[in-house]
């Protein structure tokens, strides 16, 4: 299964496992993951910077031209070749974006570059060449002037740059703040070689100590940080539609999960992303989908509640499911060591109830262990099982047998340490016996604080739960009652035909263990009170891999 569980706020930040519980995939391909970046986000900012890019040069095109022909009628000729050239790459680049050319981001910046160069380049040369006419003519109040004049330019450029083009706040610092010295240094290197305007520049009394355009590049930076955020915000409410997300709680090898929020309805949940990275995750992607769909059919309190779940135009698969708080049972055993025989009870007959909902609609789990049951809160009740994951379900009703026909045998999926032993021989032709199994292997391990067989090799894990005796779990701790004792074992037996034969079963006789109802609701809260250092908002992991083989596969080596 995927080794992160989206749905989990855990109480702790140990994220160190005492018991391995590997999860091995042996028929399906690996599935990719949403990447740091939000689906098509670059693409939307390639849209918005080419409409930004065309109006910028339009109207720089428009204000340069207009200021080149009045100077020209008035017999102002300098640099006007110069200016030429500029308005041709002006003209140039407006062509270019209003073309129906395909053009790529970095073919944009390109451009953007060329526009804003241009510009910046035909700045520095008049500012750099009219003050030196002026010096030339002894005119002071020219040269202060024409200071003042192109420092104003200069911020007003980094303003529309700032707030008109699309970028995060580093590449803006990146672009703007370098932009806003040029200006200075311009002014050094013509105080170094003329000394007239030295002169003049010292004379004047009217310089402010603010330096003005790097306060408008920091402005600048702020602002492109504040848009850009802002234009992440409404894409992810356009992606996710009604789902804000808010968050990145983590990933794993299936996918990205962030925290979320119903933009109306204010309700906190989780929200996973998951997207193929070829044709050969088709598979894999499709099991999502079958986990989501066959979760959502199942109504019953100790199952975890399936809110919503869609596709994005990228081809992105996404599922919203609640938020809990708490932690799950193999993070409880690692943080306290084994429980008490009476909540064991109490967790246990939950699983139950919502293993037997699971199983009268034909849902299999496959997948039981401490990983995929959380003990949460919800309506104030501490130690509310909670089922987790239907990642590897079976459907067994007759509309689903087509899809299930169509399964490779000899290939098997689920957690070694937890695993019926008809789960490996027979993996398509598994009934709820199996799950019955996997749960009464739980039950050995919040009994005992040790899975009912161990080994570093998944053949050695497989061939001791088709062939070995369990150790009795009183033999590791004495406090076990015998009844309930009696109870595990006969779910742990090898033959299906052995076990309980339903959940039902299974639940009822675990309610006539005389330690049945001993776990009550101020215990509970008396004992997460006493925990509260250990409730620290964070996600909860199933400790686990997926790998791609076969039984006989050479590959399997030792996990």
């Amino acid at each position: 299964m995927d080794p992160l569980e989206p749905t989990l706020i855990d109480a702790t930040n140990n994220q160190s496992p005492t018991v391995p519980s590997e999860s091995i995939d042996v028929s399906r391909g690996l599935v990719g993951f949403v990447a740091g970046n939000r689906p098509k986000f670059a693409d939307e900012t390639a849209g918005l910077l080419r409409s930004r890019l065309t109006a910028a040069t339009l109207a720089l095109s428009v204000i340069l031209t207009a200021s080149f022909l009045g100077n020209f009628l008035r017999g102002i000729t300098t640099l006007w070749w110069l200016r030429s050239v500029v308005l041709l790459v002006l003209f140039g680049c407006f062509v270019v974006l209003r073309s129906g050319r395909l053009l790529t981001l970095r073919r944009l910046r390109g451009i953007e570059l060329m526009t804003f160069g241009a510009v910046l380049l035909q700045v520095s040369l008049m500012l750099a060449t009219l003050m030196m006419k002026y010096a030339a003519e002894q005119d002071v109040t020219a040269v202060v002037g024409m200071k003042h004049l192109f420092m104003g330019a200069w911020c007003l450029l980094i303003f529309v740059y700032g707030i008109f083009m699309p970028n995060t706040w580093k590449r803006g610092a990146a672009v703007m703040i370098p932009v806003a010295i040029v200006p200075y240094v311009v002014l050094a290197i013509l105080r170094w070689r003329s000394p007239v305007i030295e002169t003049f520049l010292s004379m004047e009394n009217s310089t402010s100590p603010i330096p003005f355009p790097i306060v408008s590049a920091f402005v600048g930076v702020y602002g492109t940080h504040i848009i850009n955020s802002a234009r992440r915000e409404a894409f992810k409410a356009r992606q996710f539609g009604q789902y804000r997300l808010l968050e990145k709680l983590g990933a794993g090898g299936m996918g990205e999960v962030y925290k979320a929020e119903h933009v109306l309805l204010k309700r906190p949940c989780a929200m996973k992303l998951i997207k193929s990275a070829g044709e050969r995750d088709a598979t894999a992607t499709a099991q999502f989908e079958k986990e989501v769909k066959a979760t959502a059919k199942l109504t019953h309190w100790n199952t975890i509640e399936i809110y919503d779940y869609g596709h994005t135009e990228d081809g992105t698969f996404y599922y919203v499911m609640e938020l809990l708080p708490g932690m799950s049972l193999d993070r409880l055993v690692e943080q306290s060591g084994s429980l008490p025989p009476e909540r064991v009870v109490h967790f246990l007959r939950q699983v139950c109830g919502a293993l037997h909902e699971a199983h009268s609609v034909g849902l299999i789990h496959r997948d039981i262990k401490p990983a995929n049951i959380f003990a949460a809160q919800r309506g104030g009740v501490n130690d509310v099982a909670k089922l987790l994951d239907f990642g590897l379900v079976k459907e067994t009703t007759t509309e689903s047998a087509g899809e299930n026909s169509g399964a490779k045998y000899g290939s098997f999926s689920g957690t070694p340490l937890y695993m019926s032993p008809e789960q490996a021989s027979a993996y398509e032709d598994v009934d709820g016996r199996a799950d019955i199994y996997s749960l009464s292997a739980v039950a050995y391990y919040l009994l005992t604080g040790q899975p009912p067989f161990s080994g570093t090799k998944v053949i050695q894990l497989l061939a001791a739960h088709a062939k070995e005796d369990v150790t009795p779990p009183s033999t590791i701790n004495s406090e076990i009652p015998s009844d309930l004792e009696e109870v595990v074992l006969k779910g742990l037996a090898k033959n299906p035909a052995d076990r309980y034969q339903d959940a039902a079963s299974f639940q009822r006789a675990l309610s006539e263990c005389q330690c049945a109802d001993k776990w009550t609701p101020d215990r509970a809260d008396t004992w997460w009170a006493s925990n509260q250092n250990r409730q620290v908002d964070s996600l909860g992991k199933q400790r686990g891999v997926q790998l791609n083989f076969s039984p006989d596969d050479p590959t399997l080596l030792e996990q």
